[in-house]
């Protein structure tokens, strides 16, 4: 299925900048992170797929109870907020590596499609997050007959 992406020269500005400011940084102000991911720490990895009926929206949310995240959809801007919580059974001066993530997280997605924010479903299972939300009526694909000198084709098969 192809899908329409549309030009925001803003965005290249702001992808630039964070760039920038990513390798400012990793030079200057933490040089021993370049053994972490591209993204920050607190970011959850995110899928967005589509079917005919729905858009599915999966995250990663290890270690996160389902009451400590929050969803909300606006239009087509999709919010999703959290917190990767700190291990208060360990003192911070006794670790010897710490490279699990922690900390409070916004991730928010603008959807390129209309969608039925009302009847959005999510599951939690084994630290991913599935969001189901439909698309609404006017944009899903319809199935459109073709007329052969004024008569319905599919008609003529099913008569003939």
């Amino acid at each position: 299925m192809n899908s329409l992406t549309r030009y925001d020269p803003l965005g290249e500005v702001v992808s630039l900048r964070s760039a920038m400011d990513r390798l400012f940084e990793d030079s200057f102000i933490s040089p021993l992170s370049w053994r972490h991911t591209r993204t920050p720490l607190t970011t959850p990895e995110i899928d967005v797929a589509e079917t005919d009926d729905e858009v599915v929206v999966t995250a990663a949310l290890p270690g996160i109870a389902p009451d400590d995240v929050e969803i909300t959809l606006t239009g087509q801007t999709l919010m999703i907020r959290g917190e990767f919580k700190v291990d208060e059974k360990v003192d911070r001066d006794r670790y010897l590596y710490q490279e699990r993530r922690y900390g409070s997280f916004a991730r928010q997605l603008h959807l390129p499609l209309r969608l039925q924010g009302d009847k959005a479903a999510a599951s939690f299972d084994n630290g991913l997050l599935t969001l189901r939300i439909p698309k609404a009526e006017d944009v899903k694909p319809r199935q459109i007959q073709i007329q052969a000198n004024g008569t319905d084709v599919s008609s003529k098969e099913q008569n003939g």
